[in-house]
């Protein structure tokens, strides 16, 4: 049995999933105390238990204590299947909790299943604190792609909090092995494409955040693809995403819409962190290094990736991978500025 201090580091939800995940690929049993405990609402929270349910479910696991508000989880997995699953944060508790990191967390046992699994994940796809469904498709499957790792994933409704309501839908293969990576530097010109899209809001809004972000990237000398659009959600919300691509390297950045926040405000706070990115040189944006960290510790060869921002996030999730897999992880630099990360056996 390992056990968890989910109070450590991040102490977020994180340490949670990440926990699950490779008990899951591992067979290892554990248990995970003072789950989320610095946060407002400590314990688990719907799309938590979401998560550990999901897992619970593709690989037989038998669980204690899994309620919303617990704050310790035993969690003893079996054998992981393959199949189809359909897995509802709302189900549990009216809740516009991410699909996102409830498909995140499934990904890597379900990838070392047997055969192919498809999944269905209803919930929050553009919601605070989680990567939405365009850093999904653009950012993050991209690069596990060039890992050996091809998953389709389409959203059919956008869901934004507090309504929630949204779905995707997920293929996700059977890998025999992940390749390493080697991301340290990006070695193009960036090519950038921007997405303003809004759901059952004025397109104007969606103009307004664009027309921002066309200005501040020409200002830097950038000319970007541009996309406006509208989603099919039950709820309201808007979204400004900055994707970019420099051969082999993905990075994106996006921003929300709020309540009295803006139009021109949502493209900025999305402009701010893409160009931070850019000053730095570095392959991989600050959000894309701490999800890689278990592909990479799952691969049979060493790995190097730098980013342009050392997280709490990500010396958390090295911390926990570490528990569970014999292998170690070296972090060059300093919290809050640019670093990169070596894998060793």
């Amino acid at each position: 049995m390992i056990t968890i201090d989910g109070s450590f580091g991040e102490g977020g939800g994180q340490i949670l999933r990440t926990s699950l995940s490779l008990a899951a690929i591992t067979g290892q049993d554990v248990t995970i105390e003072n789950i989320r405990a610095g946060r407002e609402k400590p314990g688990l929270r719907p799309q938590h238990l979401t998560a550990v349910l999901a897992v619970a479910e593709i690989c037989g696991a038998e669980v204690k204590g899994a309620e919303v508000g617990s704050s310790k989880l035993v969690f003893r997995p079996r054998k992981v299947k393959s199949g189809r699953y359909e897995f509802d944060v709302a189900r549990i508790r009216g809740s516009a909790g991410s699909v996102n990191l409830v498909f995140q967390t499934v990904l890597w046992p379900l990838a070392f299943a047997d055969k192919p699994s498809r999944v269905v994940i209803k919930g929050g796809t553009h919601v605070p604190f989680a990567p939405t469904s365009n850093y999904i498709e653009e950012t993050f499957l991209p690069t596990i792609a060039r890992m050996g790792i091809p998953v389709f994933y389409r959203m059919e409704k956008a869901g934004y909090y507090p309504i929630g309501g949204g779905e995707i839908q997920v293929e996700i293969p059977h890998v025999d092995e992940i390749a390493p990576v080697l991301f340290t530097e990006r070695k193009a010109s960036v090519q950038v494409e921007l997405t303003s899209a809004v759901s059952n809001l004025p397109m104007s809004i969606a103009e307004r955040q664009m027309n921002t972000g066309i200005e501040r990237l020409r200002a830097i000398g950038i000319e970007p693809a541009t996309e406006i659009t509208e989603y099919p959600s039950p709820g309201k919300g808007t979204v400004f995403f900055i994707s970019c691509a420099a051969d082999n390297v993905r990075a994106g950045f996006q921003s929300l819409g709020e309540l009295r926040k803006r139009a021109e405000q949502v493209a900025a706070d999305a402009c701010d962190e893409f160009e931070r990115y850019l000053g730095t040189n570095a392959a991989l944006d600050k959000h894309l290094a701490d999800q890689l960290i278990i592909p990479v510790a799952l691969t049979k060869a060493n790995s190097t990736f730098a980013t342009c921002e050392v997280t709490q996030h990500l010396i958390t999730n090295i911390a926990i991978v570490e528990k569970f897999l014999p292998v170690s992880f070296r972090v060059i630099g300093k919290l809050g500025e640019l670093g990169k990360v070596e894998r060793r056996s």
